[in-house]
């Protein structure tokens, strides 16, 4: 395993985040519609994991070890969400129709 995929997932599981927790929906309008179609329990648990880490880091604490063993960075909710939008957006672009969002930059 690269160094750099082994230190990410020691971050991972002492803040208790998974992978896909550390996408960013204000930078990728995919991953945006993407959070938009999940249920409402899988955003509301990805925000409390994010809210966790943040205190977690404040504090410069790390979860107990007996907690760090049961984490599951890997374990994605988003991805196939995000395939089938980014599938949608290269079906509408193939048939030349007007794309769902429109990407603006503030």
């Amino acid at each position: 395993m690269p160094k750099d995929v082994h230190q990410l997932t020691k971050v991972e599981t002492q803040s208790r985040l998974r992978y896909d927790d550390l996408y960013d929906p204000y930078e990728d309008l995919d991953i945006k519609e993407a959070m938009r179609r999940l249920p409402r329990e899988i955003v509301d648990a990805r925000n409390q994991r994010l809210k966790r880490a943040m205190d977690l880091s404040m504090k410069h604490e790390y979860l107990p070890a007996d907690l760090q063993a049961r984490q599951t960075p890997f374990r994605s909710y988003l991805q196939d969400m995000l395939a089938l939008v980014k599938r949608e957006r290269a079906e509408r672009e193939a048939l030349g129709a007007l794309p769902l969002y429109q990407r603006s930059i503030p």
